[in-house]
């Protein structure tokens, strides 16, 4: 096992946010910048190195060792119960995960729900609290169509700005939990690798609470 601290970032938007969050911590990797071809982005100056994944993707990269630590989503955390260290609240990639519906629509009861969603197990969770007796309906995108075209009543998806569903004579009809990034580690690399990943996650508390961010 080398000195390294491996780092599983999240493609796109909030893993951007992330990196520019850990280069102002100190652990900044100038190639990854411009990355060309390359998968992997190393400093041997800070002793970090990078890669790339998709966002449902780094929770696994980090339950099995191929990352020490990474970014990831509550959301993902909640729906995957992977078994790894969340460490850190970091505060970005804010949104929520809620039930929309048509305007106006009203379901009864004794009626067994159709639920649309890509998060199965969170829905489930949600409804088996409340008692409700649901049908999933497992989708991967376009999830706002389910209740548009009749194939459900309700959907289960992450909320941003709402202007999707408002765009779709869709609403918000229940918040079930706020999401935001986690900084999480593997059990085994916080283990023998305690001393950096901890320093790691206190410099990083340190600016999130600098910047306002809720830990």
């Amino acid at each position: 096992m080398d000195n390294y601290i491996n780092i599983a970032l999240p493609k796109g938007r909030l893993g951007e946010n992330a990196y520019n969050l850990l280069e102002e911590a100190g652990y900044a990797c100038p190639e990854i910048k411009n990355p060309g071809r390359k998968l992997i982005f190393e400093n041997s100056e800070t002793r970090v190195r990078y890669f790339w994944v998709k966002p449902s993707d780094v929770s696994i990269y980090v339950e099995k060792q191929a990352a020490d630590v990474g970014i990831v989503g509550l959301d993902i955390l909640l729906e995957s119960k992977p078994d790894i260290y969340e460490l850190l609240n970091l505060g970005i990639g804010k949104c929520r995960m809620a039930i929309a519906s048509k305007k106006g629509a009203h379901f009864p009861l004794d009626k067994t729900l159709r639920v649309a969603t890509k998060f199965p197990n969170i829905a489930k969770n949600y409804y088996a609290n409340l008692g409700r007796d649901i049908d999933i309906i497992k989708l991967n995108g376009s999830i706002e169509l389910a209740p548009i075209l009749g194939l459900s009543d309700v959907i289960v998806d992450i909320v941003e700005t709402g202007k999707t569903l408002y765009a779709n004579n869709l609403e918000v009809v229940e918040d079930i939990v706020t999401i935001s990034a986690r900084f999480v580690a593997n059990k085994s690399s916080f283990k023998f690798k305690t001393k950096e990943i901890q320093k790691m996650t206190e410099k990083l508390s340190l600016l999130c609470d600098a910047k306002g961010e809720v830990q």
